[in-house]
């Protein structure tokens, strides 16, 4: 198993009389391992332990103990007390009457009625520069800043002090080693461990702490052993105590992820491999927040764990790749998968809830890989077979299965849009303007089934008029001669049935769709709608600006003609039906 990144650690040992700690010279990155005692100043080199981020002394040190540098030593309250029982801090208490008054045994009536709002102030409403201040609560103060050294200081004493019976953590009476852990800002704790212990459960602390190292060991015990450089000294200690404990997982269940990793950090570089395992099994089955599932998966691809337990957290977040497997296969399996349960799925509003999710997700993934063109062309083509079934079925005045014709064309309008996002939508309009059975069946289906397939259609316009389908010259004119006659007679129903229709979308795309064509063709299309706006006027999409913008190619400009001539204005009243 590999650890963090590799540092090396240097101790030292002096006698235990001496009551003066040094600090902790350098930084975490050490020369190799020596040890020096006070008999052979020269350093003799061990085997080589393993990595560790931390570095390692061993030196005379004072008892347990730490402060936080904070203090706490005003008198404000017992200052206010003095003033609150002298009067001087009522607003409402009256001033002392004057001396010559006291002698008079009451007040008038006059008298009592004059002074009565003085006794009696009337409630007033708190205003932001008005507050209503109790005469007995001190005045508000700022909260002093959190002193977040304290505040570790006393989380590591609620550790230390939390333990159970017959557990030899932190035992003085006990212990044999006095372990110092220190931090590079200033946090230094010390605590009583027994090192048959962390020989047993560290590989870090066996090379250490060996038989060799305290044969060299002339202080009487308990030894003085000091880690310096902690990143987080709880946490440190948190790894400790869990080398005394028998259920490590119970104990983990206590923690947070966050806290866990930070365990499993420290774990992996003294060599604790029951620790490392017991937190792998907690990050396993615990449940991540969405901004812990980075961590995990970070951490685990630093320390790079070749154990089962790692990969097992691992695979909630990535899948692996079969021998043989396509790279994004699988993924287009599943987008698949979920494509066809939406257009297979019975319940209409979860299916429009799940199309809208669908799509999100197939246009967040910017790669435009993970699922085949192919593969969407040929759901399409399932949902075009069973619209034509149920349509010709129609046709023949066989309406029992009618409610398909609305389902299927909301299927293709789906996945047409998904087409068109993809900028892959070109054969989608060919093989629809290529379907002139289901266009010579429309009138003879009921406007009131048939209506949503217009809306098909519609899309293509809208596509075609913002740039987003670039189809050629003969299949954007056979679209147009093979359904806009159908979507002329659906208008009106479209307009009415339609839930959150844009109807000057749909005529501003149908304008620029007829504008991309040939200007004799679009005389031929301009003057037909002409004459069939003027008839059903709000049942007929109007297309005046493609209108005017037709009028002024095929007259205006004639012969280098540029004048503008007066604008031309087309309305129509409402008609009988609308």
């Amino acid at each position: 198993m590999a650890t963090a990144a590799t540092t090396t650690t240097q101790l030292k040992v002096q006698p235990v009389a001496k009551p003066k700690r040094r600090k902790c010279r350098g930084d975490a990155t050490t020369p190799p391992t020596n040890i020096t005692s006070a008999a052979s100043p020269e350093p003799e080199i061990l085997p080589t332990p393993p990595d560790s981020p931390f570095r390692v002394r061993f030196s005379p040190s004072p008892g347990m103990e730490y402060t936080s540098g904070h203090h706490d030593g005003s008198n404000g309250f017992t200052k206010f007390n003095s003033a609150l029982t002298a009067g001087l801090l009522n607003p409402l208490s009256p001033p002392p009457p004057p001396l010559h008054e006291k002698a008079r045994s009451s007040p008038t009536l006059f008298e009592m009625m004059a002074s009565e709002p003085d006794i009696h102030p009337r409630a007033q409403i708190p205003t932001p520069h008005h507050p209503i201040m109790n005469p007995l609560t001190p005045k508000a103060q700022v909260p002093p800043p959190v002193d977040r050294q304290a505040l570790a200081m006393q989380r590591i004493s609620d550790i230390l002090a939390s333990k159970s019976p017959g557990n030899l953590f932190n035992d003085a009476a006990t212990g044999d080693i006095k372990l110092t852990l220190s931090s590079k800002d200033g946090i230094s704790v010390s605590m009583s461990v027994h090192r048959q212990i962390l020989v047993a459960h560290s590989r870090f602390f066996a090379v250490k702490l060996s038989d060799h190292w305290i044969k060299q060991q002339r202080a009487r015990v308990p030894y003085i052993v000091e880690i310096a450089d902690c990143e987080d000294i709880e946490v440190y200690i948190e790894a400790l105590r869990l080398m005394y404990c028998e259920d490590l997982r119970r104990m983990l269940m206590k923690e947070d992820v966050s806290r866990v990793l930070g365990i499993l950090k420290v774990s992996a570089a003294i060599g604790f491999d029951a620790g490392v395992l017991s937190c792998l099994e907690y990050l396993e089955a615990a449940p991540w927040a969405e901004d812990e599932e980075e961590k995990v998966a970070s951490l685990l691809s630093k320390l790079r764990f070749d154990g089962v337990a790692a990969g097992e957290v691992l695979k909630r977040v990535s899948v692996e790749v079969s021998n043989g497997t396509e790279e994004g296969g699988e993924n287009e399996d599943v987008l698949l998968k979920l494509l066809h349960v939406v257009l297979e799925g019975k319940d209409e509003k979860a299916r429009r809830d799940m199309k809208g999710l669908v799509s999100k997700m197939l246009r967040e993934n910017s790669s435009q890989t993970d699922i085949r063109k192919d593969s969407l062309y040929s759901a399409c083509e399932g949902c075009l077979h069973l619209l034509c079934k149920h349509f010709l079925q129609a046709a023949e005045s066989d309406l029992s299965e009618v409610a398909q014709i609305a389902r299927q064309a909301d299927n293709l309008h789906w996945i047409l849009d998904i087409l068109i996002d993809r900028n892959i939508a070109e054969d989608f309009l060919k093989s629809w303007a290529s379907q002139s059975e289901l266009s010579t069946a429309h009138p003879k289906v009921p406007a009131v089934h048939r209506f949503e397939v217009s809306g098909v259609t519609a899309r293509l316009f809208v596509g075609i008029g913002k740039g987003q389908l670039l189809a050629s010259k003969d299949a954007r004119c056979l679209l147009l001669r093979t359904w806009l006659v159908p979507f002329y007679d659906d208008f009106a129903w479209m307009r009415r049935a339609s839930r959150g229709l844009d109807r000057h979308l749909i005529e501003e795309g149908l304008s620029n769709t007829i504008l991309t064509l040939p200007l004799a063709w679009q005389q031929e299309i301009m003057l037909a709608w002409f004459d069939r706006f003027l008839n059903s006027g709000e049942d007929c999409p109007n297309i005046q600006r493609g209108f005017e913008v037709w009028w002024r190619r095929a007259f205006w400009r004639r012969n280098g003609e540029q004048r503008p001539l007066r604008q031309l204005q087309i309305t129509a009243g409402p008609a009988e039906n609308s």
